[in-house]
């Protein structure tokens, strides 16, 4: 595995891959190597681009046969780092806070969204005008999700609701039509930050006004 340094001074990359291996990492016991897999290639080469890293990109199969990719780092510091800002080994239950500076929350929260958050439309048509969209985010920690909240709330004035999905333990945090366009103004604040494309892209989609996508990726 090749050796990485990685600067822990933040920044909008730094605060985005700390998005994406909350939702998607988990830190080995060993007190050593970060781990992140997802079934999307492009979302290991976001994270391998935020932090600078050249590790290996494997593969792993289910046993169904689906491939997912999956990335190692191997770096003391940087784990430590992970470790002082909130992340620790089996988080998925029992995540609280993630000690992120204001500058770089939506940074972060793109990281986020692109690891477990959707984004989604529908029309009903007994109604003139009405496509909605939603903005999701989602956590199995109750407690992570409400932080989430107060901090959006904070940034931008904005309450979204806070449900429980009917066919599992996960939490979601959803924003409708006009608060979910606020968010979107500040995650996707330029045309170069570092995102999932094809989320990006269903977002644009949808807020064109263009053809209703039911996406839950």
């Amino acid at each position: 595995m090749a050796k990485s340094i990685i600067l822990t001074k933040w920044s909008p990359n730094l605060a985005y891959a700390v998005g994406l291996l909350t939702t998607d990492g988990s830190l080995s016991k060993d007190r050593r190597h970060v781990d992140f897999t997802s079934k999307d290639i492009e979302q290991i080469q976001n994270l391998k681009t935020a932090l600078n890293i050249r590790s290996k990109i494997g593969q792993k199969k289910s046993g169904s046969g689906k491939i997912s990719y999956r990335v190692q780092i191997g770096n003391v510091v940087f784990y430590n780092f992970l470790i002082s800002i909130g992340l620790y080994p089996n988080k998925t239950k029992t995540l609280g806070v993630i000690k992120i500076p204001n500058e770089f929350f939506f940074d972060f929260l793109r990281g986020h969204f692109d690891g477990d958050g959707t984004f989604y439309a529908y029309k009903d048509n007994r109604w003139k005008n009405s496509h909605m969209h939603y903005m999701c985010f989602c956590s199995a920690s109750k407690d992570h999700i409400k932080w989430i909240r107060v901090k959006i709330n904070e940034l931008l004035s904005i309450k979204g609701s806070l449900v429980k999905a009917k066919n599992n333990s996960a939490y979601q945090l959803k924003y409708a039509k006009k608060e979910s366009s606020t968010l979107i103004s500040h995650i996707y604040y330029n045309n170069q930050v570092i995102c999932l494309k094809r989320k990006l892209n269903n977002v644009t989609q949808i807020c064109a006004g263009g053809e209703m996508v039911y996406t839950y990726a």
